[in-house]
């Protein structure tokens, strides 16, 4: 029972990242695993798998702690501490000689908690400006690399760019000093009730140009669900404000001499976005994200145990931008190369790898999953007929 056990497991968190109001896949077990053996197995079957090599293992010590008898209790444990010894064999591909100088800047954010941001208009807006050209300035110095491209953080303008002459100009301010093209995080109107949570693409010399929007939104964040309803039964609700859109493109964006894969914070937890993202062509992934309302919490070590899993997973670096933090740069092999403290501002220049070749799981994509939850649900099904049919047997006699 142990393998069907798993099986059904993977099949419970297929079913919970999909449902209800776009699901909720955070809490799968393949997250809690961006730095074990078991991580290998997302190179081949992406986090559907590891989840799958997790539960086998835990069912099958549970199974030897179950069973009165000695020999396949022996063999149980035996074959549980097989499962992550085995990852070790996935192919990996390896360096392909290419790398990119990426700024990371880490601006933090004046309040805590729901008040993160603060009630100062743009401060939010100026520290993160004020990071961007301390690093041109170390570069200039010498005490940095000089960056290739600069990335930003999820909402790092509070102050919609296209519609706010003063954000515009802070933000080509800051740009032009760095002078490489810089990865903003803006929230942007769209009409006079929705908005955009946006990664934005600004040259030194146009200003802002090609851009990704997020498509997995946060209920009750940064949308309402049944909004009608719940504005009606719940004041509070009122607080997302604008309603949010998804955006309906991959976020491949070309960003200085390398097209980057724009991941927006919640997004990372989704297997699909990620994929096609990479499969679009994005090198390295980027994940911009506001972490200010859960600083201090588990949440920012859980999204940064995601990017291990996502480097190992598609053979990329993935170069992480926060407010408050995590901001980090992960290695293809899922490492921790650099990371920052919480509530601080910080910056910094890391060389990343450059990689475009694909996994087994980026080429398979969720192939592994459907088997796996297909094959748990068969066994649900026939479990379920034979108690059935046990009972009614007994009913006969």
């Amino acid at each position: 029972w142990p393998l069907w056990f798993a099986a059904l497991w993977v099949a419970m968190e297929w079913a919970r990242s999909l449902f209800p109001i776009g699901g909720f896949p955070w809490a799968r077990v393949a997250f809690s695993q961006g730095e074990s053996l078991y991580t290998e197995y997302a190179a081949l079957g992406g986090a559907p798998l590891v989840s799958f090599a997790v539960a086998l293992s835990g069912g099958l010590l549970a199974y030897a702690v179950l069973t009165g008898r000695l020999r396949p209790r022996v063999v149980a444990a035996a074959v549980a501490l097989a499962v992550p010894l085995l990852s070790l064999a996935v192919p990996r591909p390896g360096d392909e000689g290419r790398s990119v100088n990426v700024g990371i800047v880490q601006g933090n954010v004046p309040g805590k908690g729901m008040y993160a941001f603060g009630d100062e208009p743009a401060v939010v807006l100026r520290n993160h400006a004020s990071e961007t050209k301390k690093l041109a300035q170390a570069a200039r110095e010498g005490k940095l690399p000089k960056p290739d491209l600069v990335v930003l953080p999820e909402n790092s303008t509070d102050i919609d760019p296209y519609r706010d002459d003063y954000a515009r100009q802070v933000i080509d301010d800051s740009v032009k000093d760095v002078g490489v093209p810089t990865l903003v995080g803006a929230v942007v109107a769209i009409g006079e009730e929705n908005r955009a949570t946006r990664s934005l693409v600004w040259d030194p010399v146009t200003g802002p140009g090609a851009y990704y929007d997020k498509q997995n939104l946060v209920p009750f964040g940064e949308y309402t669900p049944f909004k009608d309803l719940v504005l009606a039964l719940w004041q509070r609700a009122r607080l997302v404000g604008r309603q949010a859109v998804p955006g309906d493109k991959p976020g491949d964006l070309k960003l200085g001499p390398v097209t980057i894969g724009a991941v927006n914070c919640y997004e990372v937890a989704y297997d699909p976005t990620v994929r096609e993202t990479v499969r679009a062509g994005g090198t390295p992934l980027v994940v911009q994200t506001n972490n200010a309302s859960y600083a201090g919490t588990n949440l920012p070590a859980q999204q940064l145990a995601m990017s291990q899993l996502r480097a190992v997973e598609h053979n990329r670096a993935v170069v992480t931008a926060a407010t408050t933090g995590i901001s980090a740069y992960v290695t293809p092999r899922g490492e921790v190369a650099w990371h920052t403290r919480e509530r601080v501002a910080d910056m910094t220049v890391v060389k990343v790898p450059v990689r475009t070749a694909q996994t087994i799981a980026t080429a398979v994509g969720a192939a592994p999953e459907w088997a796996l939850a297909l094959l748990g649900l068969a066994a649900a099904g026939l479990a379920g007929w034979r108690i059935r049919r046990r009972a009614d047997q007994m009913g006969n006699d």
